[in-house]
């Protein structure tokens, strides 16, 4: 009786490892096997998360763009190019992401921005036709396509994508902006429109005009330095001489 209890119990041993082994896989996670209905439970939940997450996100027909602080100018860095560029224009490098206004003496602002991403790039020649303070947002037919469940219109606001102000170019949809992303800027993620920090855009809209002309350009061949370079140096000096000498023959 007693090796016939020994062998049942050594036999369903047997199958219990035997069960074990054929559920299990050969790896084993914190002393314990895993098994393959683990993760085949796993892998559906995992799955049932990336369709959620793919689901559209449904806002409201018309939103509320929410509070319109009074955002103080901020004026970005100098840079200085290697060539004349018409005084008092824009110029947008896409490639490295950097909005110039033109100043006198081969200066300019540079403003970092944020650009079109893959397949929504453009170049060419605009002027601003407006100038807005605040803006509404109105998704145009295109978006609407690519991203269901956008709202009609935006009133302006912070929580509204155009940020404190919108510069528009020419006819077309796109537009010089803020944002209400900031870590947006710098980034190549929108449509085709230009993103600015709030406090930059801001500043640009005081500086700039209607008529102002904006080229688009996918790279900037110009050379920009970040210092003013020797010939500028210069040739400041050798316009001091004349002045100088003419006050000795005084």
């Amino acid at each position: 009786m007693r090796r016939w209890s020994a062998f049942l119990s050594a036999l369903v041993a047997g199958l219990v490892a035997g069960q074990v082994s054929a559920l299990a896989l050969e790896n084993w996670t914190d002393g314990r096997p895993v098994f393959e209905s683990d993760i085949r439970r796993q892998a559906e939940q995992d799955e049932a998360q990336r369709t959620e997450r793919r689901k559209p996100v449904v806002y409201p027909k018309y939103m509320d763009g929410g509070a319109r602080p009074d955002i103080a100018p901020a004026e970005p860095s100098i840079v200085y190019f290697n060539q004349n560029e018409e005084v008092g224009s824009i110029i947008v490098d896409t490639q490295s992401r950097k909005l110039y206004f033109v100043l006198p003496g081969k200066r300019a602002y540079e403003y970092p921005i944020s650009v079109g991403r893959d397949g929504f790039t453009w170049s060419g020649t605009e002027r601003i036709t407006r100038i807005a303070e605040w803006p509404s947002w109105t998704p145009p037919q295109e978006m609407h396509k690519r991203q269901p469940g956008l709202p009609i219109t935006v009133s302006g606001g912070l929580r509204n994508p155009q940020g404190a102000r919108a510069l528009y170019l020419g006819n077309t949809v796109y537009r010089i902006h803020g944002t209400n992303n900031e870590r947006t800027v710098g980034q190549a993620n929108s449509s085709g429109c230009f993103r600015l920090k709030n406090e930059h855009v801001v500043h640009l809209a005081s500086i700039a005009k209607i008529g102002t002309k904006v080229k688009v350009l996918q790279a900037y061949t110009g050379g920009v330095s970040q210092s003013a370079p020797l010939s500028s140096l210069f040739s400041s000096r050798a316009s001091d001489e004349p002045s100088a000498r003419a006050t000795v023959r005084r």
